[in-house]
């Protein structure tokens, strides 16, 4: 059991899917947890799940795009639950989709949600960070960014720029002892996942195909990624920064 008693954790996309799981994770270690969501009825529903085993957590609304968005949210989670000890950007959003049949809209949204929004978050939060000497910041990447995938062109690009910002900015801040690492989902059950097969018909083709791929024959679910964060936020991963870490049963292994 990795303890986390009274540190504050900020989880971005915190209302379902991995970011639910991450949530409920953190907050059976002991963490007080900010679930930060646009869907701020659903994050909700989350923290009242939450308090329902006896966990910590509150939920803020919040833009992670836009840079005053996120100093609003930031400066209500310390005000609620104190000094901010752990950052995780899960927020992120993906069709699947082929470049040639993509548009600048496109990109654009996904560059603003699963890039910029790490780069809002983590300059926000990190001058208290530095100024208290501690903090453990984990980034959720992607396997796609690691290997690619089909039908993610921009997505594998924004996700792959989240694990170059990462790895330069553990050597930034490892003369203040933060921690900065990234985990890489592999497939994993969601609602983002179930709403992008119900979108077009090719994307429930590759996910078919990776389905069949994974050693070890299942899907993750969002638990199984909240179990390696918990551990990239304790105490006994201080020595471990700028890493990646995949999450995929196997399904890359490189």
């Amino acid at each position: 059991m990795f303890d986390l008693t009274a540190k504050t954790a900020i989880v971005t996309g915190g209302a379902r899917g991995i970011g639910k799981g991450i949530s409920t994770i953190l907050a059976k270690q002991g963490a007080n947890i900010a679930i930060v969501d646009l869907l701020i009825e659903e994050a909700e529903t989350t923290v009242a799940q939450i308090k329902d085993f006896g966990g910590n957590a509150i939920a803020v609304h919040a833009d992670i795009s836009a840079i005053e968005s996120v100093k609003t949210m930031v400066a209500t989670v310390r005000e609620k639950l104190g000094p901010i000890d752990i950052l995780v950007n899960n927020a992120g959003w993906d069709r699947i989709v082929p470049f040639i049949k993509t548009t600048p809209d496109f990109w654009e949204k996904v560059i603003a949600i699963n890039y910029k929004g790490v780069l809002n978050t983590c300059y926000v939060v990190m001058e208290e960070m530095i100024s208290r000497n501690c903090g453990k910041i984990i980034n959720i990447g992607s396997d796609a960014a690691r290997v690619g995938s089909m039908g993610e062109a921009v997505y594998s690009g924004a996700k792959g720029a989240v694990i170059s910002f990462s790895k330069t900015l553990a050597r930034e801040l490892a003369r203040n002892k933060i921690n900065v690492n990234v985990i890489c989902p592999g497939p994993t059950h969601t609602p983002l996942v179930e709403e992008m097969k119900q979108y077009d018909s090719f994307a429930e083709k590759i996910f078919s195909a990776m389905d069949k791929a994974i050693p070890l024959k299942r899907f993750g679910v969002p638990e199984d990624i909240g179990h390696a964060v918990v551990f990239l936020a304790s105490g006994e991963a201080d020595f471990i920064t700028g890493q990646v870490l995949s999450v995929s049963g196997g399904l890359t292994m490189s």
